[in-house]
């Protein structure tokens, strides 16, 4: 794996079900919109063995109708809502959208709009991967790593702590501190190390 600024390169990833799953849906989500993938998928991405029913995704705030037919067109459907329109008024309530192959209901895309600051400044700063030929953009790893601490569910930790272990010495610790600091969870970055 080589880190650069603002890019992640992996030769030879082998996919899982959830990255064959994300990816087409990725493709598409890109034509129509800034997009940033968070939680706990990123971890599983770069290795964690835990399972998951959902891969959260960050919006820009745009029409969305357009992706929306896009993928009832090539065989995806929103689970939560019964049609576009409907979807939309979902989404645009702060709500997220669920997004499955048809006829089935995990796993799913959970998208919605970014809209606390939180949210804006993961999208701004997201992250391009690169592997066999696809991109997918992520979260920065100092952000993911510090927002994990701050929901601090055990599963949240120790996604935290996995993603902290991969990227140690590939990562800025100054912004990890930053990110900590702004979320209030500086005084627990400490729990990394044991």
């Amino acid at each position: 794996m080589e880190v650069k600024k603002g890019e992640i390169i992996i030769n030879g990833k082998v996919l899982n079900n959830l990255d064959k799953f994300v990816l087409p849906l990725a493709k598409i989500l890109e034509k129509h919109a800034r997009y940033v993938i968070v939680s706990g998928y990123v971890s599983i991405f770069f290795g964690r063995s835990r399972a998951t029913e959902d891969i959260d995704v960050l919006l820009e705030k745009k029409n969305i109708k357009k992706f929306l037919e896009e993928i009832e067109n090539r065989g995806y459907w929103v689970v939560n809502a019964g049609n576009a329109k409907e979807a939309i008024g979902i989404i645009e309530s702060g709500s997220p959208i669920r997004i499955a192959r048809k006829n089935r209901i995990i796993p799913n895309l959970e998208v919605k709009f970014a809209r606390t600051d939180v949210d804006k400044i993961t999208l701004k700063n997201r992250i391009k991967v690169k592997f066999n030929g696809n991109n997918l953009y992520f979260s920065p790893i100092e952000l993911q790593i510090a927002y994990k601490i701050f929901l601090g569910s055990d599963k949240d930790l120790e996604d935290a702590r996995h993603l902290y272990n991969i990227f140690l010495e590939k990562m800025d610790i100054k912004k990890l501190e930053f990110f900590s600091k702004n979320l209030g969870v500086d005084k627990r970055l400490c729990f990394l190390w044991r």
